[in-house]
Formats: structure tokens, sequence, C-alpha cells
């Protein structure tokens, strides 16, 4: 087995800041946590041609198509103990001239010239109901690798139902390791005073009370939704409860493709802040403003199209931070069901009496809060993550070294 040194380093594969990707904001903050589960050994980043930073090595040419050699040669020189790779379609798809994408074959070409050292792929795009591309792309994935890492239940045992269907076996290299999420970001409500005033808030005249979508602006996330009833929702907090609450609306763009959605959704909060309700925020959501802008806020609203999981609900997790979020939506109802940790909606009218039943019910938020502590520092926590990480590089380890694939448990 090739990567066989004992102090071999650790080689992720992935998008990499200061790209505005949130793959590659997520494998920043994973590399940090595997770097202080494995102190004896280097965590390394092959990323794409924009990755940057130490340790970091940006060969990953998407613009060839045959990128994959660049990598094979790069985990070569690098003799890893076990290669991670972060994968989401749009990060290893060739574009000829035509504009026609190779369905990812560079990917599957890449996982097989590296196969003599342990590879486990974590992908972050896994639908319950797969199309047909997504369906073989998953199958061909565990054929290529040691382990394949989902994010959640639901995930592994739909294909139960979805492969059998094609007349394939269930692969059984499948582990279920959730998205982490950090168990350093909690601030106390007598920190938070601190915080408005850092953030500018204060002087805007932020009311005490903060309703927060906070994020990247792209149109699967539907801030429309919450901003065409605001107005109404505001009007009734305060008659209800005599309370003022503002909506804090702060994020960016991120994809240019989404630019008609981001001017439009801006401009509507624009005008309800010239009404004094709402106020907007623009800031690129990386990093501890990230964390900070969300902290400000008595509860979230994460409404979203599309989901199969979410880093901003990872950081609403690290916050303990009541929600409320679309169902059925994937992975946010997966995980707003383990948690405990917020609400569901699935029409506008609903998402209208949700958001009035936290707005109303401090200790709601509080119950709600105080679940997602537990669910963040028993399940979730990158701490705890990252060993699961580190069973599945021993996994794959093992397969190498005595040439039997990896066989893990059916969910039911």
């Amino acid at each position: 087995m090739k990567g066989d040194v004992s102090g071999g380093p650790i080689v992720m594969i992935s998008s990499y800041p200061p790209r505005l990707c949130g793959i590659g904001t997520f494998t920043e903050e994973a590399r940090e946590f595997i770097q202080a589960a494995y102190p004896q050994r280097e965590v390394l980043v092959i990323s794409h041609t924009d990755g940057r930073g130490e340790g970091v090595f940006p060969v990953l040419d998407m613009s060839r198509y045959d990128w994959w050699k660049a990598v094979a040669e790069k985990i070569e020189e690098l003799d890893p103990y076990a290669v991670h790779i972060e994968h989401e379609y749009g990060l290893y798809d060739y574009v000829d001239h035509r504009g026609v994408g190779d369905g990812n074959e560079g990917f599957l070409t890449l996982l097989e010239a590296i196969g003599d050292y342990p590879i486990v792929v974590e992908p972050h795009t896994v639908h319950g109901r797969l199309r047909d591309f997504e369906a073989n792309f998953l199958y061909s994935l565990c054929q290529r690798c040691d382990v394949v890492l989902f994010k959640c239940h639901y995930q592994k045992w739909r294909l139960d139902w979805t492969f059998p269907g094609y007349g394939w076996e269930t692969p059984r290299n499948i582990m279920v390791v959730p998205h982490g999420a950090r168990p350093d970001k909690r601030w106390g409500i007598h920190e938070i005073p601190e915080l408005r005033n850092e953030l500018g808030l204060e002087e805007i005249g932020l009311a005490d009370h903060v309703v927060g979508m906070i994020g990247w602006i792209q149109s699967n996330k539907r801030w429309d939704i919450l901003l065409s009833m605001w107005h109404e929702i505001h009007a009734e907090i305060k008659e209800g409860c005599g309370q003022e609450w503002d909506l804090l609306a702060a994020g960016t763009m991120r994809d240019p493709a989404h630019k008609d959605d981001y001017q439009e959704w801006k401009s509507e909060v624009l005008r309800l802040q010239q009404e004094g309700i709402a106020h907007y925020h623009e800031f690129v959501p990386r990093g501890d403003m990230y964390y900070k802008m969300m902290a400000v806020c008595d509860f979230i609203v994460l409404p979203s199209a599309d989901e199969t999981q979410s880093g901003t609900l990872a950081r609403i997790i690290s916050l303990n931070k009541p929600y409320v979020t679309t169902a059925p939506m994937e992975g946010l109802t997966a995980q707003t069901l383990e948690s405990k940790g917020g609400l569901l909606f699935t029409t506008k009218n609903m998402l209208k009496e949700q958001v009035l039943r936290l707005a109303f019910d401090e200790q709601l938020r509080l119950e709600l809060g105080e679940n997602l502590k537990r669910y963040l520092d028993e399940v979730v926590s990158w701490e705890l993550v990252v060993r699961q990480y580190g069973e599945a590089y021993e996994l794959a380890r093992q397969a190498k070294q005595s040439g039997r694939p990896v066989v893990l448990v059916q969910e039911f």
C-alpha cells in the first residue's frame, strides 16, 4: 500500500479560500479541526488554481481536460497517510470549448489514478431522489474509493430503495458523518451589546429584538418569501406583545447568475429600512463576522428551495440559535428533526405563524436553543466529527492493506 509512512500527511482535495465557495469554507474549517486532532502529521490541501495559503497546492486547473494528472502527480509526491476529497459536481466538471461538460468523468479518472492510496470522498450533494446521472455517478464513486461519507442518514437509507430500482446492489462502504459545527462560537447574552456596537448596529438604531436572514444571497435561499410578509408580521408582533422587532438581512451575492434576485431582494430590504422596520448589512459571510452577525439575532429564518445540507445551518447550530426553515427539504428537515432546535414551514402562512410564535414565546426560544446546544455537544461538534473522519481513514487504510473492501452496516 502506498501512503504507508506513519508520518505521512492527510491530503485534502477541494476548492479553498480565497475563493468564495461554501465547500472551500467548509474545507478550511474542517482542516483546522483535523489538524488539531492530528498534531503529529500535516494536513495539506490540493486546491483549484485560485486557492492560497500555507500547505495549499493550487494545481487543480479545470481549464484542462487532463486536470486530474497534475493532481495525481502531486498525490504521488506527497505520499499521503490518507486522501480526503470534498466533492461537489461543479468543482470537477471540465467544460470544453463547446460548453459541454464531461459529467465529472475526470474526477472518476482521478480516483482510478490514485487508487493505490487510502481514499475517502465526502460528496456534498446527495439528493434523496436521485436523477439517473447522479445515481450512476454515486455508484461509480463508491466503486472507486474506499469510504464515502454522507452527511445525513436519509441519504444512505434512500439508496436501499433507489439502487435496487436500477437492478444494482447498494454499496456498503458508506458512512454517515454529519456536517461539522464549531463548538467555540457561543456568546452570552451579556456580550451581545458589545457585538452590536462592534458591528455598527447600535448606531443605525437596530431594535432590541432581531429576526435574522444571514448568509449568501442566492436564488435558492428565497429571501423574498419573508420579505413579502415582513410589514404585516412586524405589525402583528408589535400589536401582540408590544415589542419592537427588526428584520436584519445581512450578506452579499456570491454567484453572478443570481444577480437579479440579489438586486431585487436588497432593494426590498432597503425599502423596509426606510420604514424603520428592517436593516440591510452588506458583508462577505465568512469567518468570525458571519458568526457575529448571527449572534446578535434572537432567531434566524432560513428559507430555502434546495438544500441537501447547509453551511448556514451549521453556523446556526454553533450559536445555538432557534430558527425557522423550509420542509420537506432534505438535510434542513433531517437536522431540524434530529436536533429539535427549529420550527418548520411548508406554506407562506405557516412561515408567518412560526415567526410570530418564536417572537411571542421567549421560553420556546430558550428551549430550542438548549436543544441545539445538546445537539452540538453530542452530535455535530467538529471535535466529534473529526474522530469519525479518523475512523474513515483507518477503514480506508485497512482496506488497502488487506485488499478487502470496506463493508459497513445498512441503516435499516
